[in-house]
C-alpha cells in the first residue's frame, strides 16, 4: 500500500516581516493507511545559491567572512561566519544568480560557472532548495574590491584561502557553515586540485 499522501492543506500566515512564515495543518496517510492530523510551521526565504570560487593553478579558494546574527544568538561569540559566497535566487535563474552575487561579494567577474547539486539545507523548517555551483578564478577576473551591495548592509570581507587551510579550518571549527563544508567536501572528493 502507498502511503505518505496529504490532503486537507490548510496555511495560516504567521508573519511576512521578512520572508513569510506559515502555520500548514493537513492530514498525512500514515504506513497502516490511517490519516492523522498534523501541524507544522514553514519558513519561506525563497531559494538560493552557492558556489566554491577556486584558482587550480594556486590551490586557493575565495570565501567571505561576515556578521550573522542568528549564529551569535546560538552562541557563536562575534557572530562571525567564513562561508562560501552566495545568494538569493534572482528571478529564479541560479547560475545568472551566483554571478552577480559573486561580483557583488568577491569582486571577481566570472564567465563560467558548473552546477555540482542542490539541496535542501532545513526540510524540517524551511522550504529553500540550495543550487550549489563550482567556478574557477584568477586575479585578472578582479574587478573590484567585492564586499557587497552597498543597499544590503552585508559589510563583507573577502578572503583568499589555501585549500588545505580551508580543510584544516572545517576540523578546527573556524568553519562552521553547512553549505561551505559541503563545497569544500565536494571538491575534495572530487579532486578538482588534482589531489
Amino acid at each position: 500500500m502507498k502511503y505518505g499522501n496529504i490532503r486537507n492543506i490548510k496555511k495560516e500566515l504567521l508573519s511576512d516581516n521578512w520572508y513569510t512564515l506559515n502555520k500548514v495543518t493537513f492530514e498525512y496517510q500514515r504506513e497502516d493507511g490511517t490519516w492523522e492530523k498534523q501541524t507544522r510551521e514553514a519558513y519561506d526565504r525563497g531559494n538560493g545559491a552557492a558556489i566554491l570560487l577556486y584558482n587550480p593553478n594556486k590551490s586557493t579558494v575565495v570565501l567571505t567572512r561576515q556578521f550573522r546574527m542568528p549564529t551569535y544568538l546560538n552562541g557563536n561569540a562575534d557572530g562571525m561566519m567564513v562561508e562560501a559566497c552566495a545568494g538569493l535566487l534572482e528571478k529564479g535563474n541560479a547560475e545568472q544568480t551566483i554571478k552577480m552575487e559573486v561580483e557583488e561579494e568577491t569582486g571577481y567577474k566570472i564567465d563560467k560557472v558548473k552546477k555540482v547539486f542542490e539541496a535542501y539545507m532545513s526540510p524540517g523548517s524551511v522550504t529553500e532548495i540550495l543550487y550549489f555551483f563550482i567556478g574557477e578564478y584568477e586575479a585578472a577576473m578582479k574587478v573590484s574590491e567585492g564586499g557587497g551591495a552597498e543597499d544590503e548592509t552585508e559589510n563583507i570581507e573577502v578572503l583568499e584561502i589555501g585549500f588545505d587551510e580551508a580543510l584544516q579550518m572545517v576540523k578546527t571549527g573556524e568553519i562552521k557553515d553547512a553549505k561551505t563544508i559541503m563545497l569544500l567536501q565536494y571538491a575534495q572528493i572530487n579532486a578538482i586540485f588534482g589531489q
